[in-house]
């Protein structure tokens, strides 16, 4: 019996990755204006209700942001878990090139990690890819890329 995975786009896989650690930066560092609550008055003829069917725009607002508060959270231990699953070097080399300061060249991160650049692209940085990918269960197989591809034809 064996075990045979289907093919891996690579590209479109690293991608996506890419846009998780992007997503993961972003959410560390904004939360959206439009989840505030307003603070101008506004009038209107709502007669009370005392059915909890009505909200204020304050209580609205203040529940869209707890929504969106757990959302990210939970997103952000999500990423960090995937990272912490990779070996030290692997986590060492992520770490660098995307939630350092400021992200860092490919030839930066190999050469403080003290690797050599062919074995950095062609083995070691694909397999991170290939394993975060996994475990945030957000791979892109072949197939899917031509099932999409054949769909718009």
């Amino acid at each position: 019996m064996s075990f045979k995975l289907p093919d891996i786009d690579t590209k479109e896989t690293q991608k996506k990755v890419e846009e998780a650690f992007e997503t993961y930066r972003m959410y560390l560092l904004t939360v959206p204006e439009d989840k505030l609550p307003k603070i101008t008055a506004s009038y209107s003829l709502v007669p009370p209700s005392n059915t909890n069917a009505f909200h204020s725009s304050t209580e609205d607002a203040a529940i869209d942001r707890v929504d969106f508060e757990r959302e990210r959270d939970e997103y952000i231990e999500r990423i960090r878990k995937a990272v912490n699953r990779l070996t030290f070097r692997e986590r060492e080399a992520v770490i660098k090139k995307y939630f350092g300061e400021e992200e860092l060249y490919d030839y930066e991160v190999y050469n403080e990690i003290g690797m050599g650049e062919t074995y950095y692209h062609q083995k070691f940085k694909p397999r991170i890819f290939y394993k975060l990918a996994f475990i945030l269960r957000i791979e892109v197989y072949k197939s899917q890329r031509n099932d999409k591809e054949f769909a718009k034809n």
